[in-house]
């Protein structure tokens, strides 16, 4: 039987109101432990704001995170899953949309948030959610331009002059 997106997402997420400031959220992430806060406006989701949004969006800018609205920030209509999507399918939409947390709806109500960390310990492999995580973190400035040998391949290491 193939394990649902219900058996490993965080149910009941927080969340936050759109006229929320960033140092608000970064608090809110704290207290919580997360890395995402969903924002709803009247009980419908609107967004999501992130742990990167918060530093590329006002840390790296140089903004004030207590002048920064979460409405100005936040990620909005997130690519979203259900609870009875395959947990397999889940991840294969975090790869294509690179991203590593799915809102869960149920219609039109958030019941839960599903990050990689919740699939990586629900799965019985792994190797799913480690090639999902290498799909979303890979970028021009990650790929290894170098030409040189595989990762891992003894051609990598480096002589100590020790060697015989």
């Amino acid at each position: 039987m193939a394990k649902l997106v219900r058996h490993a997402m965080t149910e009941s997420p927080q969340t936050a109101k759109p006229d929320m400031n960033a140092a608000d959220a970064a608090g809110l992430m704290r207290q919580l432990d997360v890395g995402v806060i969903p924002v709803a406006k009247n009980g419908e989701l609107i967004g999501l704001v992130t742990d990167r949004d918060l530093v590329l969006r006002v840390i790296a800018e140089r903004k004030d995170p207590d002048e920064v609205m979460l409405e100005a920030i936040l990620t909005k209509q997130p690519v979203t899953v259900t609870p009875d999507t395959k947990l397999a399918d889940a991840l294969d939409t975090m790869r294509e949309n690179k991203v590593r947390r799915l809102p869960v709806m149920k219609g039109q109500e958030l019941v839960g948030i599903l990050s990689l960390g919740d699939a990586a310990i629900a799965t019985a492999s792994d190797r799913k959610a480690g090639e999902t995580l290498e799909k979303i973190s890979e970028s021009r400035s990650t790929k290894d331009l170098s030409g040189g040998p595989d990762i891992g391949t003894p051609g990598r290491t480096r002589k100590t002059g020790t060697e015989g």
